[in-house]
Parts: C-alpha cells; sequence; structure tokens
C-alpha cells in the first residue's frame, strides 16, 4: 500500500499510518526499532532498498529524511513537508515513510522526526553518505542510541578515520568496521586452533579502502605488534599475513569471494569471505545496540602506527661484491720482490688466469656503475 501526502504533517502522517495498519489488518506495530535514514535524491532508492531487506530481520518502522533546501530564494523560503508512506510488501517487513522537507524546514527535521518514532523503541540513525562532523551532536544522532556512518562514501576515506576518532560516542559505528567482521572471526578462529606468539603482521588491500586500515588497527591494538599495510589493486581486502616463528597464517582473498586459510601443519582450507551487500552490514548493525568498545578502541589508534613496505635494497651492489671475491686470486699471484728470476715464468702462469677472471668480471662492474645510476 502507497499513500501520498502533501504539504502536510507529522500528525496527519501518523494518522495516515494508523488507517494503512488498520486497512491492512494488522493493529499491533509488532516493530522493534525506528531507523531513521538522512540522505539525499540520489542515495535514496538504495539506502531503502537496503533497510528494506534488513527489516525482514529487524522489523522496524523506517523514516527516509530528504532534505531539499531548494536552489532558488523562493524555494528556500517556501517551507513544506511532503510523504510517502509505505506499507505491507512495498516495505518490507515494518512502515516506511518518506519525508522530503522543502526550505527552511531543513534545518528543523528532528521536529517532524520526534512526533514519528516508534514509543519505548530504540532509535537508529544512518547516513548513508555526507555524514556530520560529529554525529553525536547533529539534531538527529542526539535523538538515537546508535549512529551509523560510512567513512567509504567520503571524499578521504582513510582521512574520514581520524575525524570518526576525534567526534567518536558511545554508540557510534562505521560500515567500514562491520564490512571485516568475517576477517576479524576468521582470524580470531585461526588462533585460537594454532595458538602462538605473532610477532608482526601484514595487511593488503585497496589503497582507498578505510576497511584495509581498520583492520590493520585492530591487529595492532589486539596484538600489540608492527603491522605493515600494502597497497594491492583489491578488490576491498585481498590478504592479511600473522608472522611468527613457527610459521606464518594466511588468510588469503583475491577474488572476493572465497578465502584460503593456512597454517603451519595443516592443510589449506578454503573459507567463506564474500564481500557483502549494504543491507546485510545493516542488519549486522542492528543486531547489537550497545556501545562497540571494540571499535573505539581500533578508530582512536592512529593510522600512522601502520607501517609501509621497507624500501627494496639496491640491486647495483651483487656484481659489486662478486668482483670483489674475484680479485684475491689477482692479489695472492703476485710476484714477491726477492723471488729468483727463474721463478717468474711459473707466476705468469699462475697469474694469467686471475687476469681473465678480472676480464670477464669487468663488464659486470661497468654494467653495475650504469645500472646504478
Amino acid at each position: 500500500m502507497k499513500i501520498d501526502l502533501t504539504s502536510t504533517t507529522s500528525s496527519k502522517i501518523n494518522a495516515a499510518l494508523m488507517d494503512a495498519r488498520r486497512a491492512s489488518g494488522s493493529t499491533a506495530a509488532g516493530m522493534v526499532l525506528t531507523l531513521v535514514i538522512v540522505t539525499d535524491e540520489g542515495s535514496a532508492y538504495d539506502a531503502l532498498k537496503a533497510a528494506n531487506d534488513a527489516s525482514r530481520e529487524h522489523p522496524s518502522r523506517t523514516l527516509a529524511v530528504i532534505k531539499r533546501a531548494g536552489r532558488s530564494p523562493r524555494a528556500r523560503a517556501e517551507t513544506r513537508l511532503d510523504a510517502e508512506i509505505l506499507v505491507g510488501s512495498d516495505a518490507g517487513s515494518g512502515e516506511t515513510v518518506i519525508l522530503r522537507m522543502h526550505g527552511e524546514l531543513v534545518a528543523h527535521a528532528q521536529s517532524v522526526v520526534l512526533p514519528l518514532l516508534l514509543p519505548d523503541a530504540p532509535v537508529v540513525v544512518w547516513w548513508p553518505e555526507n555524514a556530520p562532523r560529529h554525529p553525536a551532536q547533529d539534531p538527529l544522532g542526539a535523538i538515537a542510541q546508535r549512529r551509523i556512518t560510512d567513512a567509504v562514501t567520503a571524499e578521504s576515506p582513510v582521512g574520514q578515520l581520524a575525524q570518526r576518532a576525534e567526534s567518536y560516542t558511545p554508540g557510534d559505528t562505521d560500515l567500514a568496521w562491520t564490512r571485516i567482521t568475517g576477517w576479524r572471526s576468521m582470524l580470531a578462529a585461526a588462533l585460537d586452533q594454532y595458538p602462538v606468539t605473532i610477532t608482526s603482521a601484514v595487511v593488503e588491500g585497496e589503497s582507498y579502502n578505510p576497511s584495509v586500515e581498520l583492520l590493520g588497527l585492530w591487529l595492532t591494538t589486539r596484538l600489540h605488534v608492527p603491522v605493515e599495510r600494502v597497497v594491492t589493486g583489491g578488490p576491498g581486502i585481498t590478504s592479511v599475513t600473522l608472522r611468527s616463528k613457527d610459521g606464518a597464517i594466511v588468510l588469503d582473498r583475491p577474488d572476493g569471494l572465497m578465502g584460503t586459510l593456512s597454517m603451519p601443519g595443516a592443510p589449506d582450507r578454503q573459507v567463506a569471505l564474500k564481500r557483502r551487500e549494504t543491507s546485510e552490514l545493516i542488519a549486522e548493525e542492528l543486531r547489537r545496540l550497545d556501545p562497540d568498545d571494540i571499535y573505539a578502541a581500533a578508530v582512536r589508534t592512529p593510522v600512522d602506527r601502520l607501517k609501509e613496505p621497507a624500501a627494496e635494497a639496491p640491486s647495483a651492489p651483487a656484481p659489486v661484491v662478486e668482483a670483489a671475491v674475484a680479485a684475491p686470486p689477482r692479489v695472492t699471484a703476485k710476484v714477491p720482490a726477492e723471488a729468483p728470476a727463474t721463478k717468474a715464468p711459473a707466476a705468469a702462469k699462475k697469474a694469467a688466469p686471475a687476469k681473465k677472471a678480472v676480464a670477464k668480471k669487468a663488464p659486470a662492474k661497468r654494467a653495475t656503475k650504469k645500472a646504478g645510476s
């Protein structure tokens, strides 16, 4: 069922929801939370689709707040609220209300949302894009027990992590953290099966993916070892290596679908590490509404704690070392000044191969100098 309301109010929207519920034969709400999505017209479709899919696991009232301030002075001066109500199969297992706010109402979105919240139910606010700098201080974020952002949609995804650390408040989380749940579970299970002392770690993945940095920061805070960050072509995280004196534990996923877990003394195993849809990530976040202390510790760790790969040593010295090894025969073949003249021919015979060896090595040495330049 779909109901359109133009130039309406929050009370009229509530009345329309009650009428739609009675018409569908369900007088009880049966919903466990209110999910507020703050988005724009461009991202509204994908965000609502993900929320509707997640509502099949968590029946909820979804309020999509779309702010349309207007481009002209006349449009900005006009204050209007348009609503679109979806109930039944069009709204998953809950109710969906799309709120389009025009003009000055954009700055007072919380006044429209508050009367539409489910009574005695937790509130979750999700910003698919353009999250505020301080989510907990945002008027909509202040009414929520849980605030969800997504650093990967920012212009500088890795730089966004520093901003999230600066503004962190208990109840904040980010979908970049949710995306590494499978990796964290697999690595923790591997260390339970093969308990060793980890000396260092390597995390490989895309350069612009904040999940790679968060996984490295999580390993830093939990294992207290140096972690090296290697850039690859992706997709997403491609490999994690945990080094120990007894060998390396490697979790590799080159294709974004299946991973391979390798441990010393055990055969390689295939594990499921498929990259998940946004609806699955939202459903996971809605399973817990308490503060995530592990995420707080990871995001508050400076990104510069991750080391870059050490520069490879130049290959030029290798031929020089070979030439130096070949040089001693020439030195040992020198004839002492007090040696008899009759022994000179024999010494000369011994010195001849050494000179040939040096002559053979000379081009390599010149090539080395040319390569080093």
